[in-house]
């Protein structure tokens, strides 16, 4: 592994278990839903998403200057595009993948009386990106 600081940025769909797998780590989190919630209370809302992801990457940056060699990027990271946005010449970027069924997650989201997810599963499940060859699995 490099001298650069490590970004780990899991990969999978809404209730795969990403938040439980960056919970039971030792690193510090950055999860863009709870940046939602702290700034509007709400799962999600269009306008502000500019300013949800130049916080989480702040955080990122910030948590990396304050001494931390490995830092988790908590979300789903389904497309490629969201995932190279993240790739950078301060920071290695490596992908933890939580490759949980469509269905597991569907049930996950029934039983935790989260039926609301469900569209964002299935529209989450049909755009999904496989990781290229460029991309470093964790």
């Amino acid at each position: 592994m490099s001298e650069k600081p490590i970004l780990i940025a899991t990969v999978g769909l809404p209730r795969s278990g990403k938040s439980t797998w960056s919970r039971s780590t030792p690193y510090p989190i950055v999860n863009p839903d709870s940046i939602r919630l702290a700034m509007h209370g709400q799962r999600y809302a269009k306008q502000a998403e500019p300013l949800v992801w130049a916080t989480a990457r702040i955080m990122v940056q910030s948590l990396f200057f304050a001494g931390h060699r490995i830092v988790i990027l908590d979300a789903t990271n389904v497309e490629r595009k969201r995932r190279d946005e993240w790739q950078n010449a301060e920071w290695d970027v490596y992908f933890k993948l939580v490759n949980t069924p469509r269905d597991v997650c569907i049930e996950r989201a029934m039983s935790g009386n989260d039926p609301e997810i469900i569209p964002v599963i299935e529209r989450m499940h049909a755009g999904y990106q496989t990781l290229e060859s460029y991309e470093k699995e964790w």
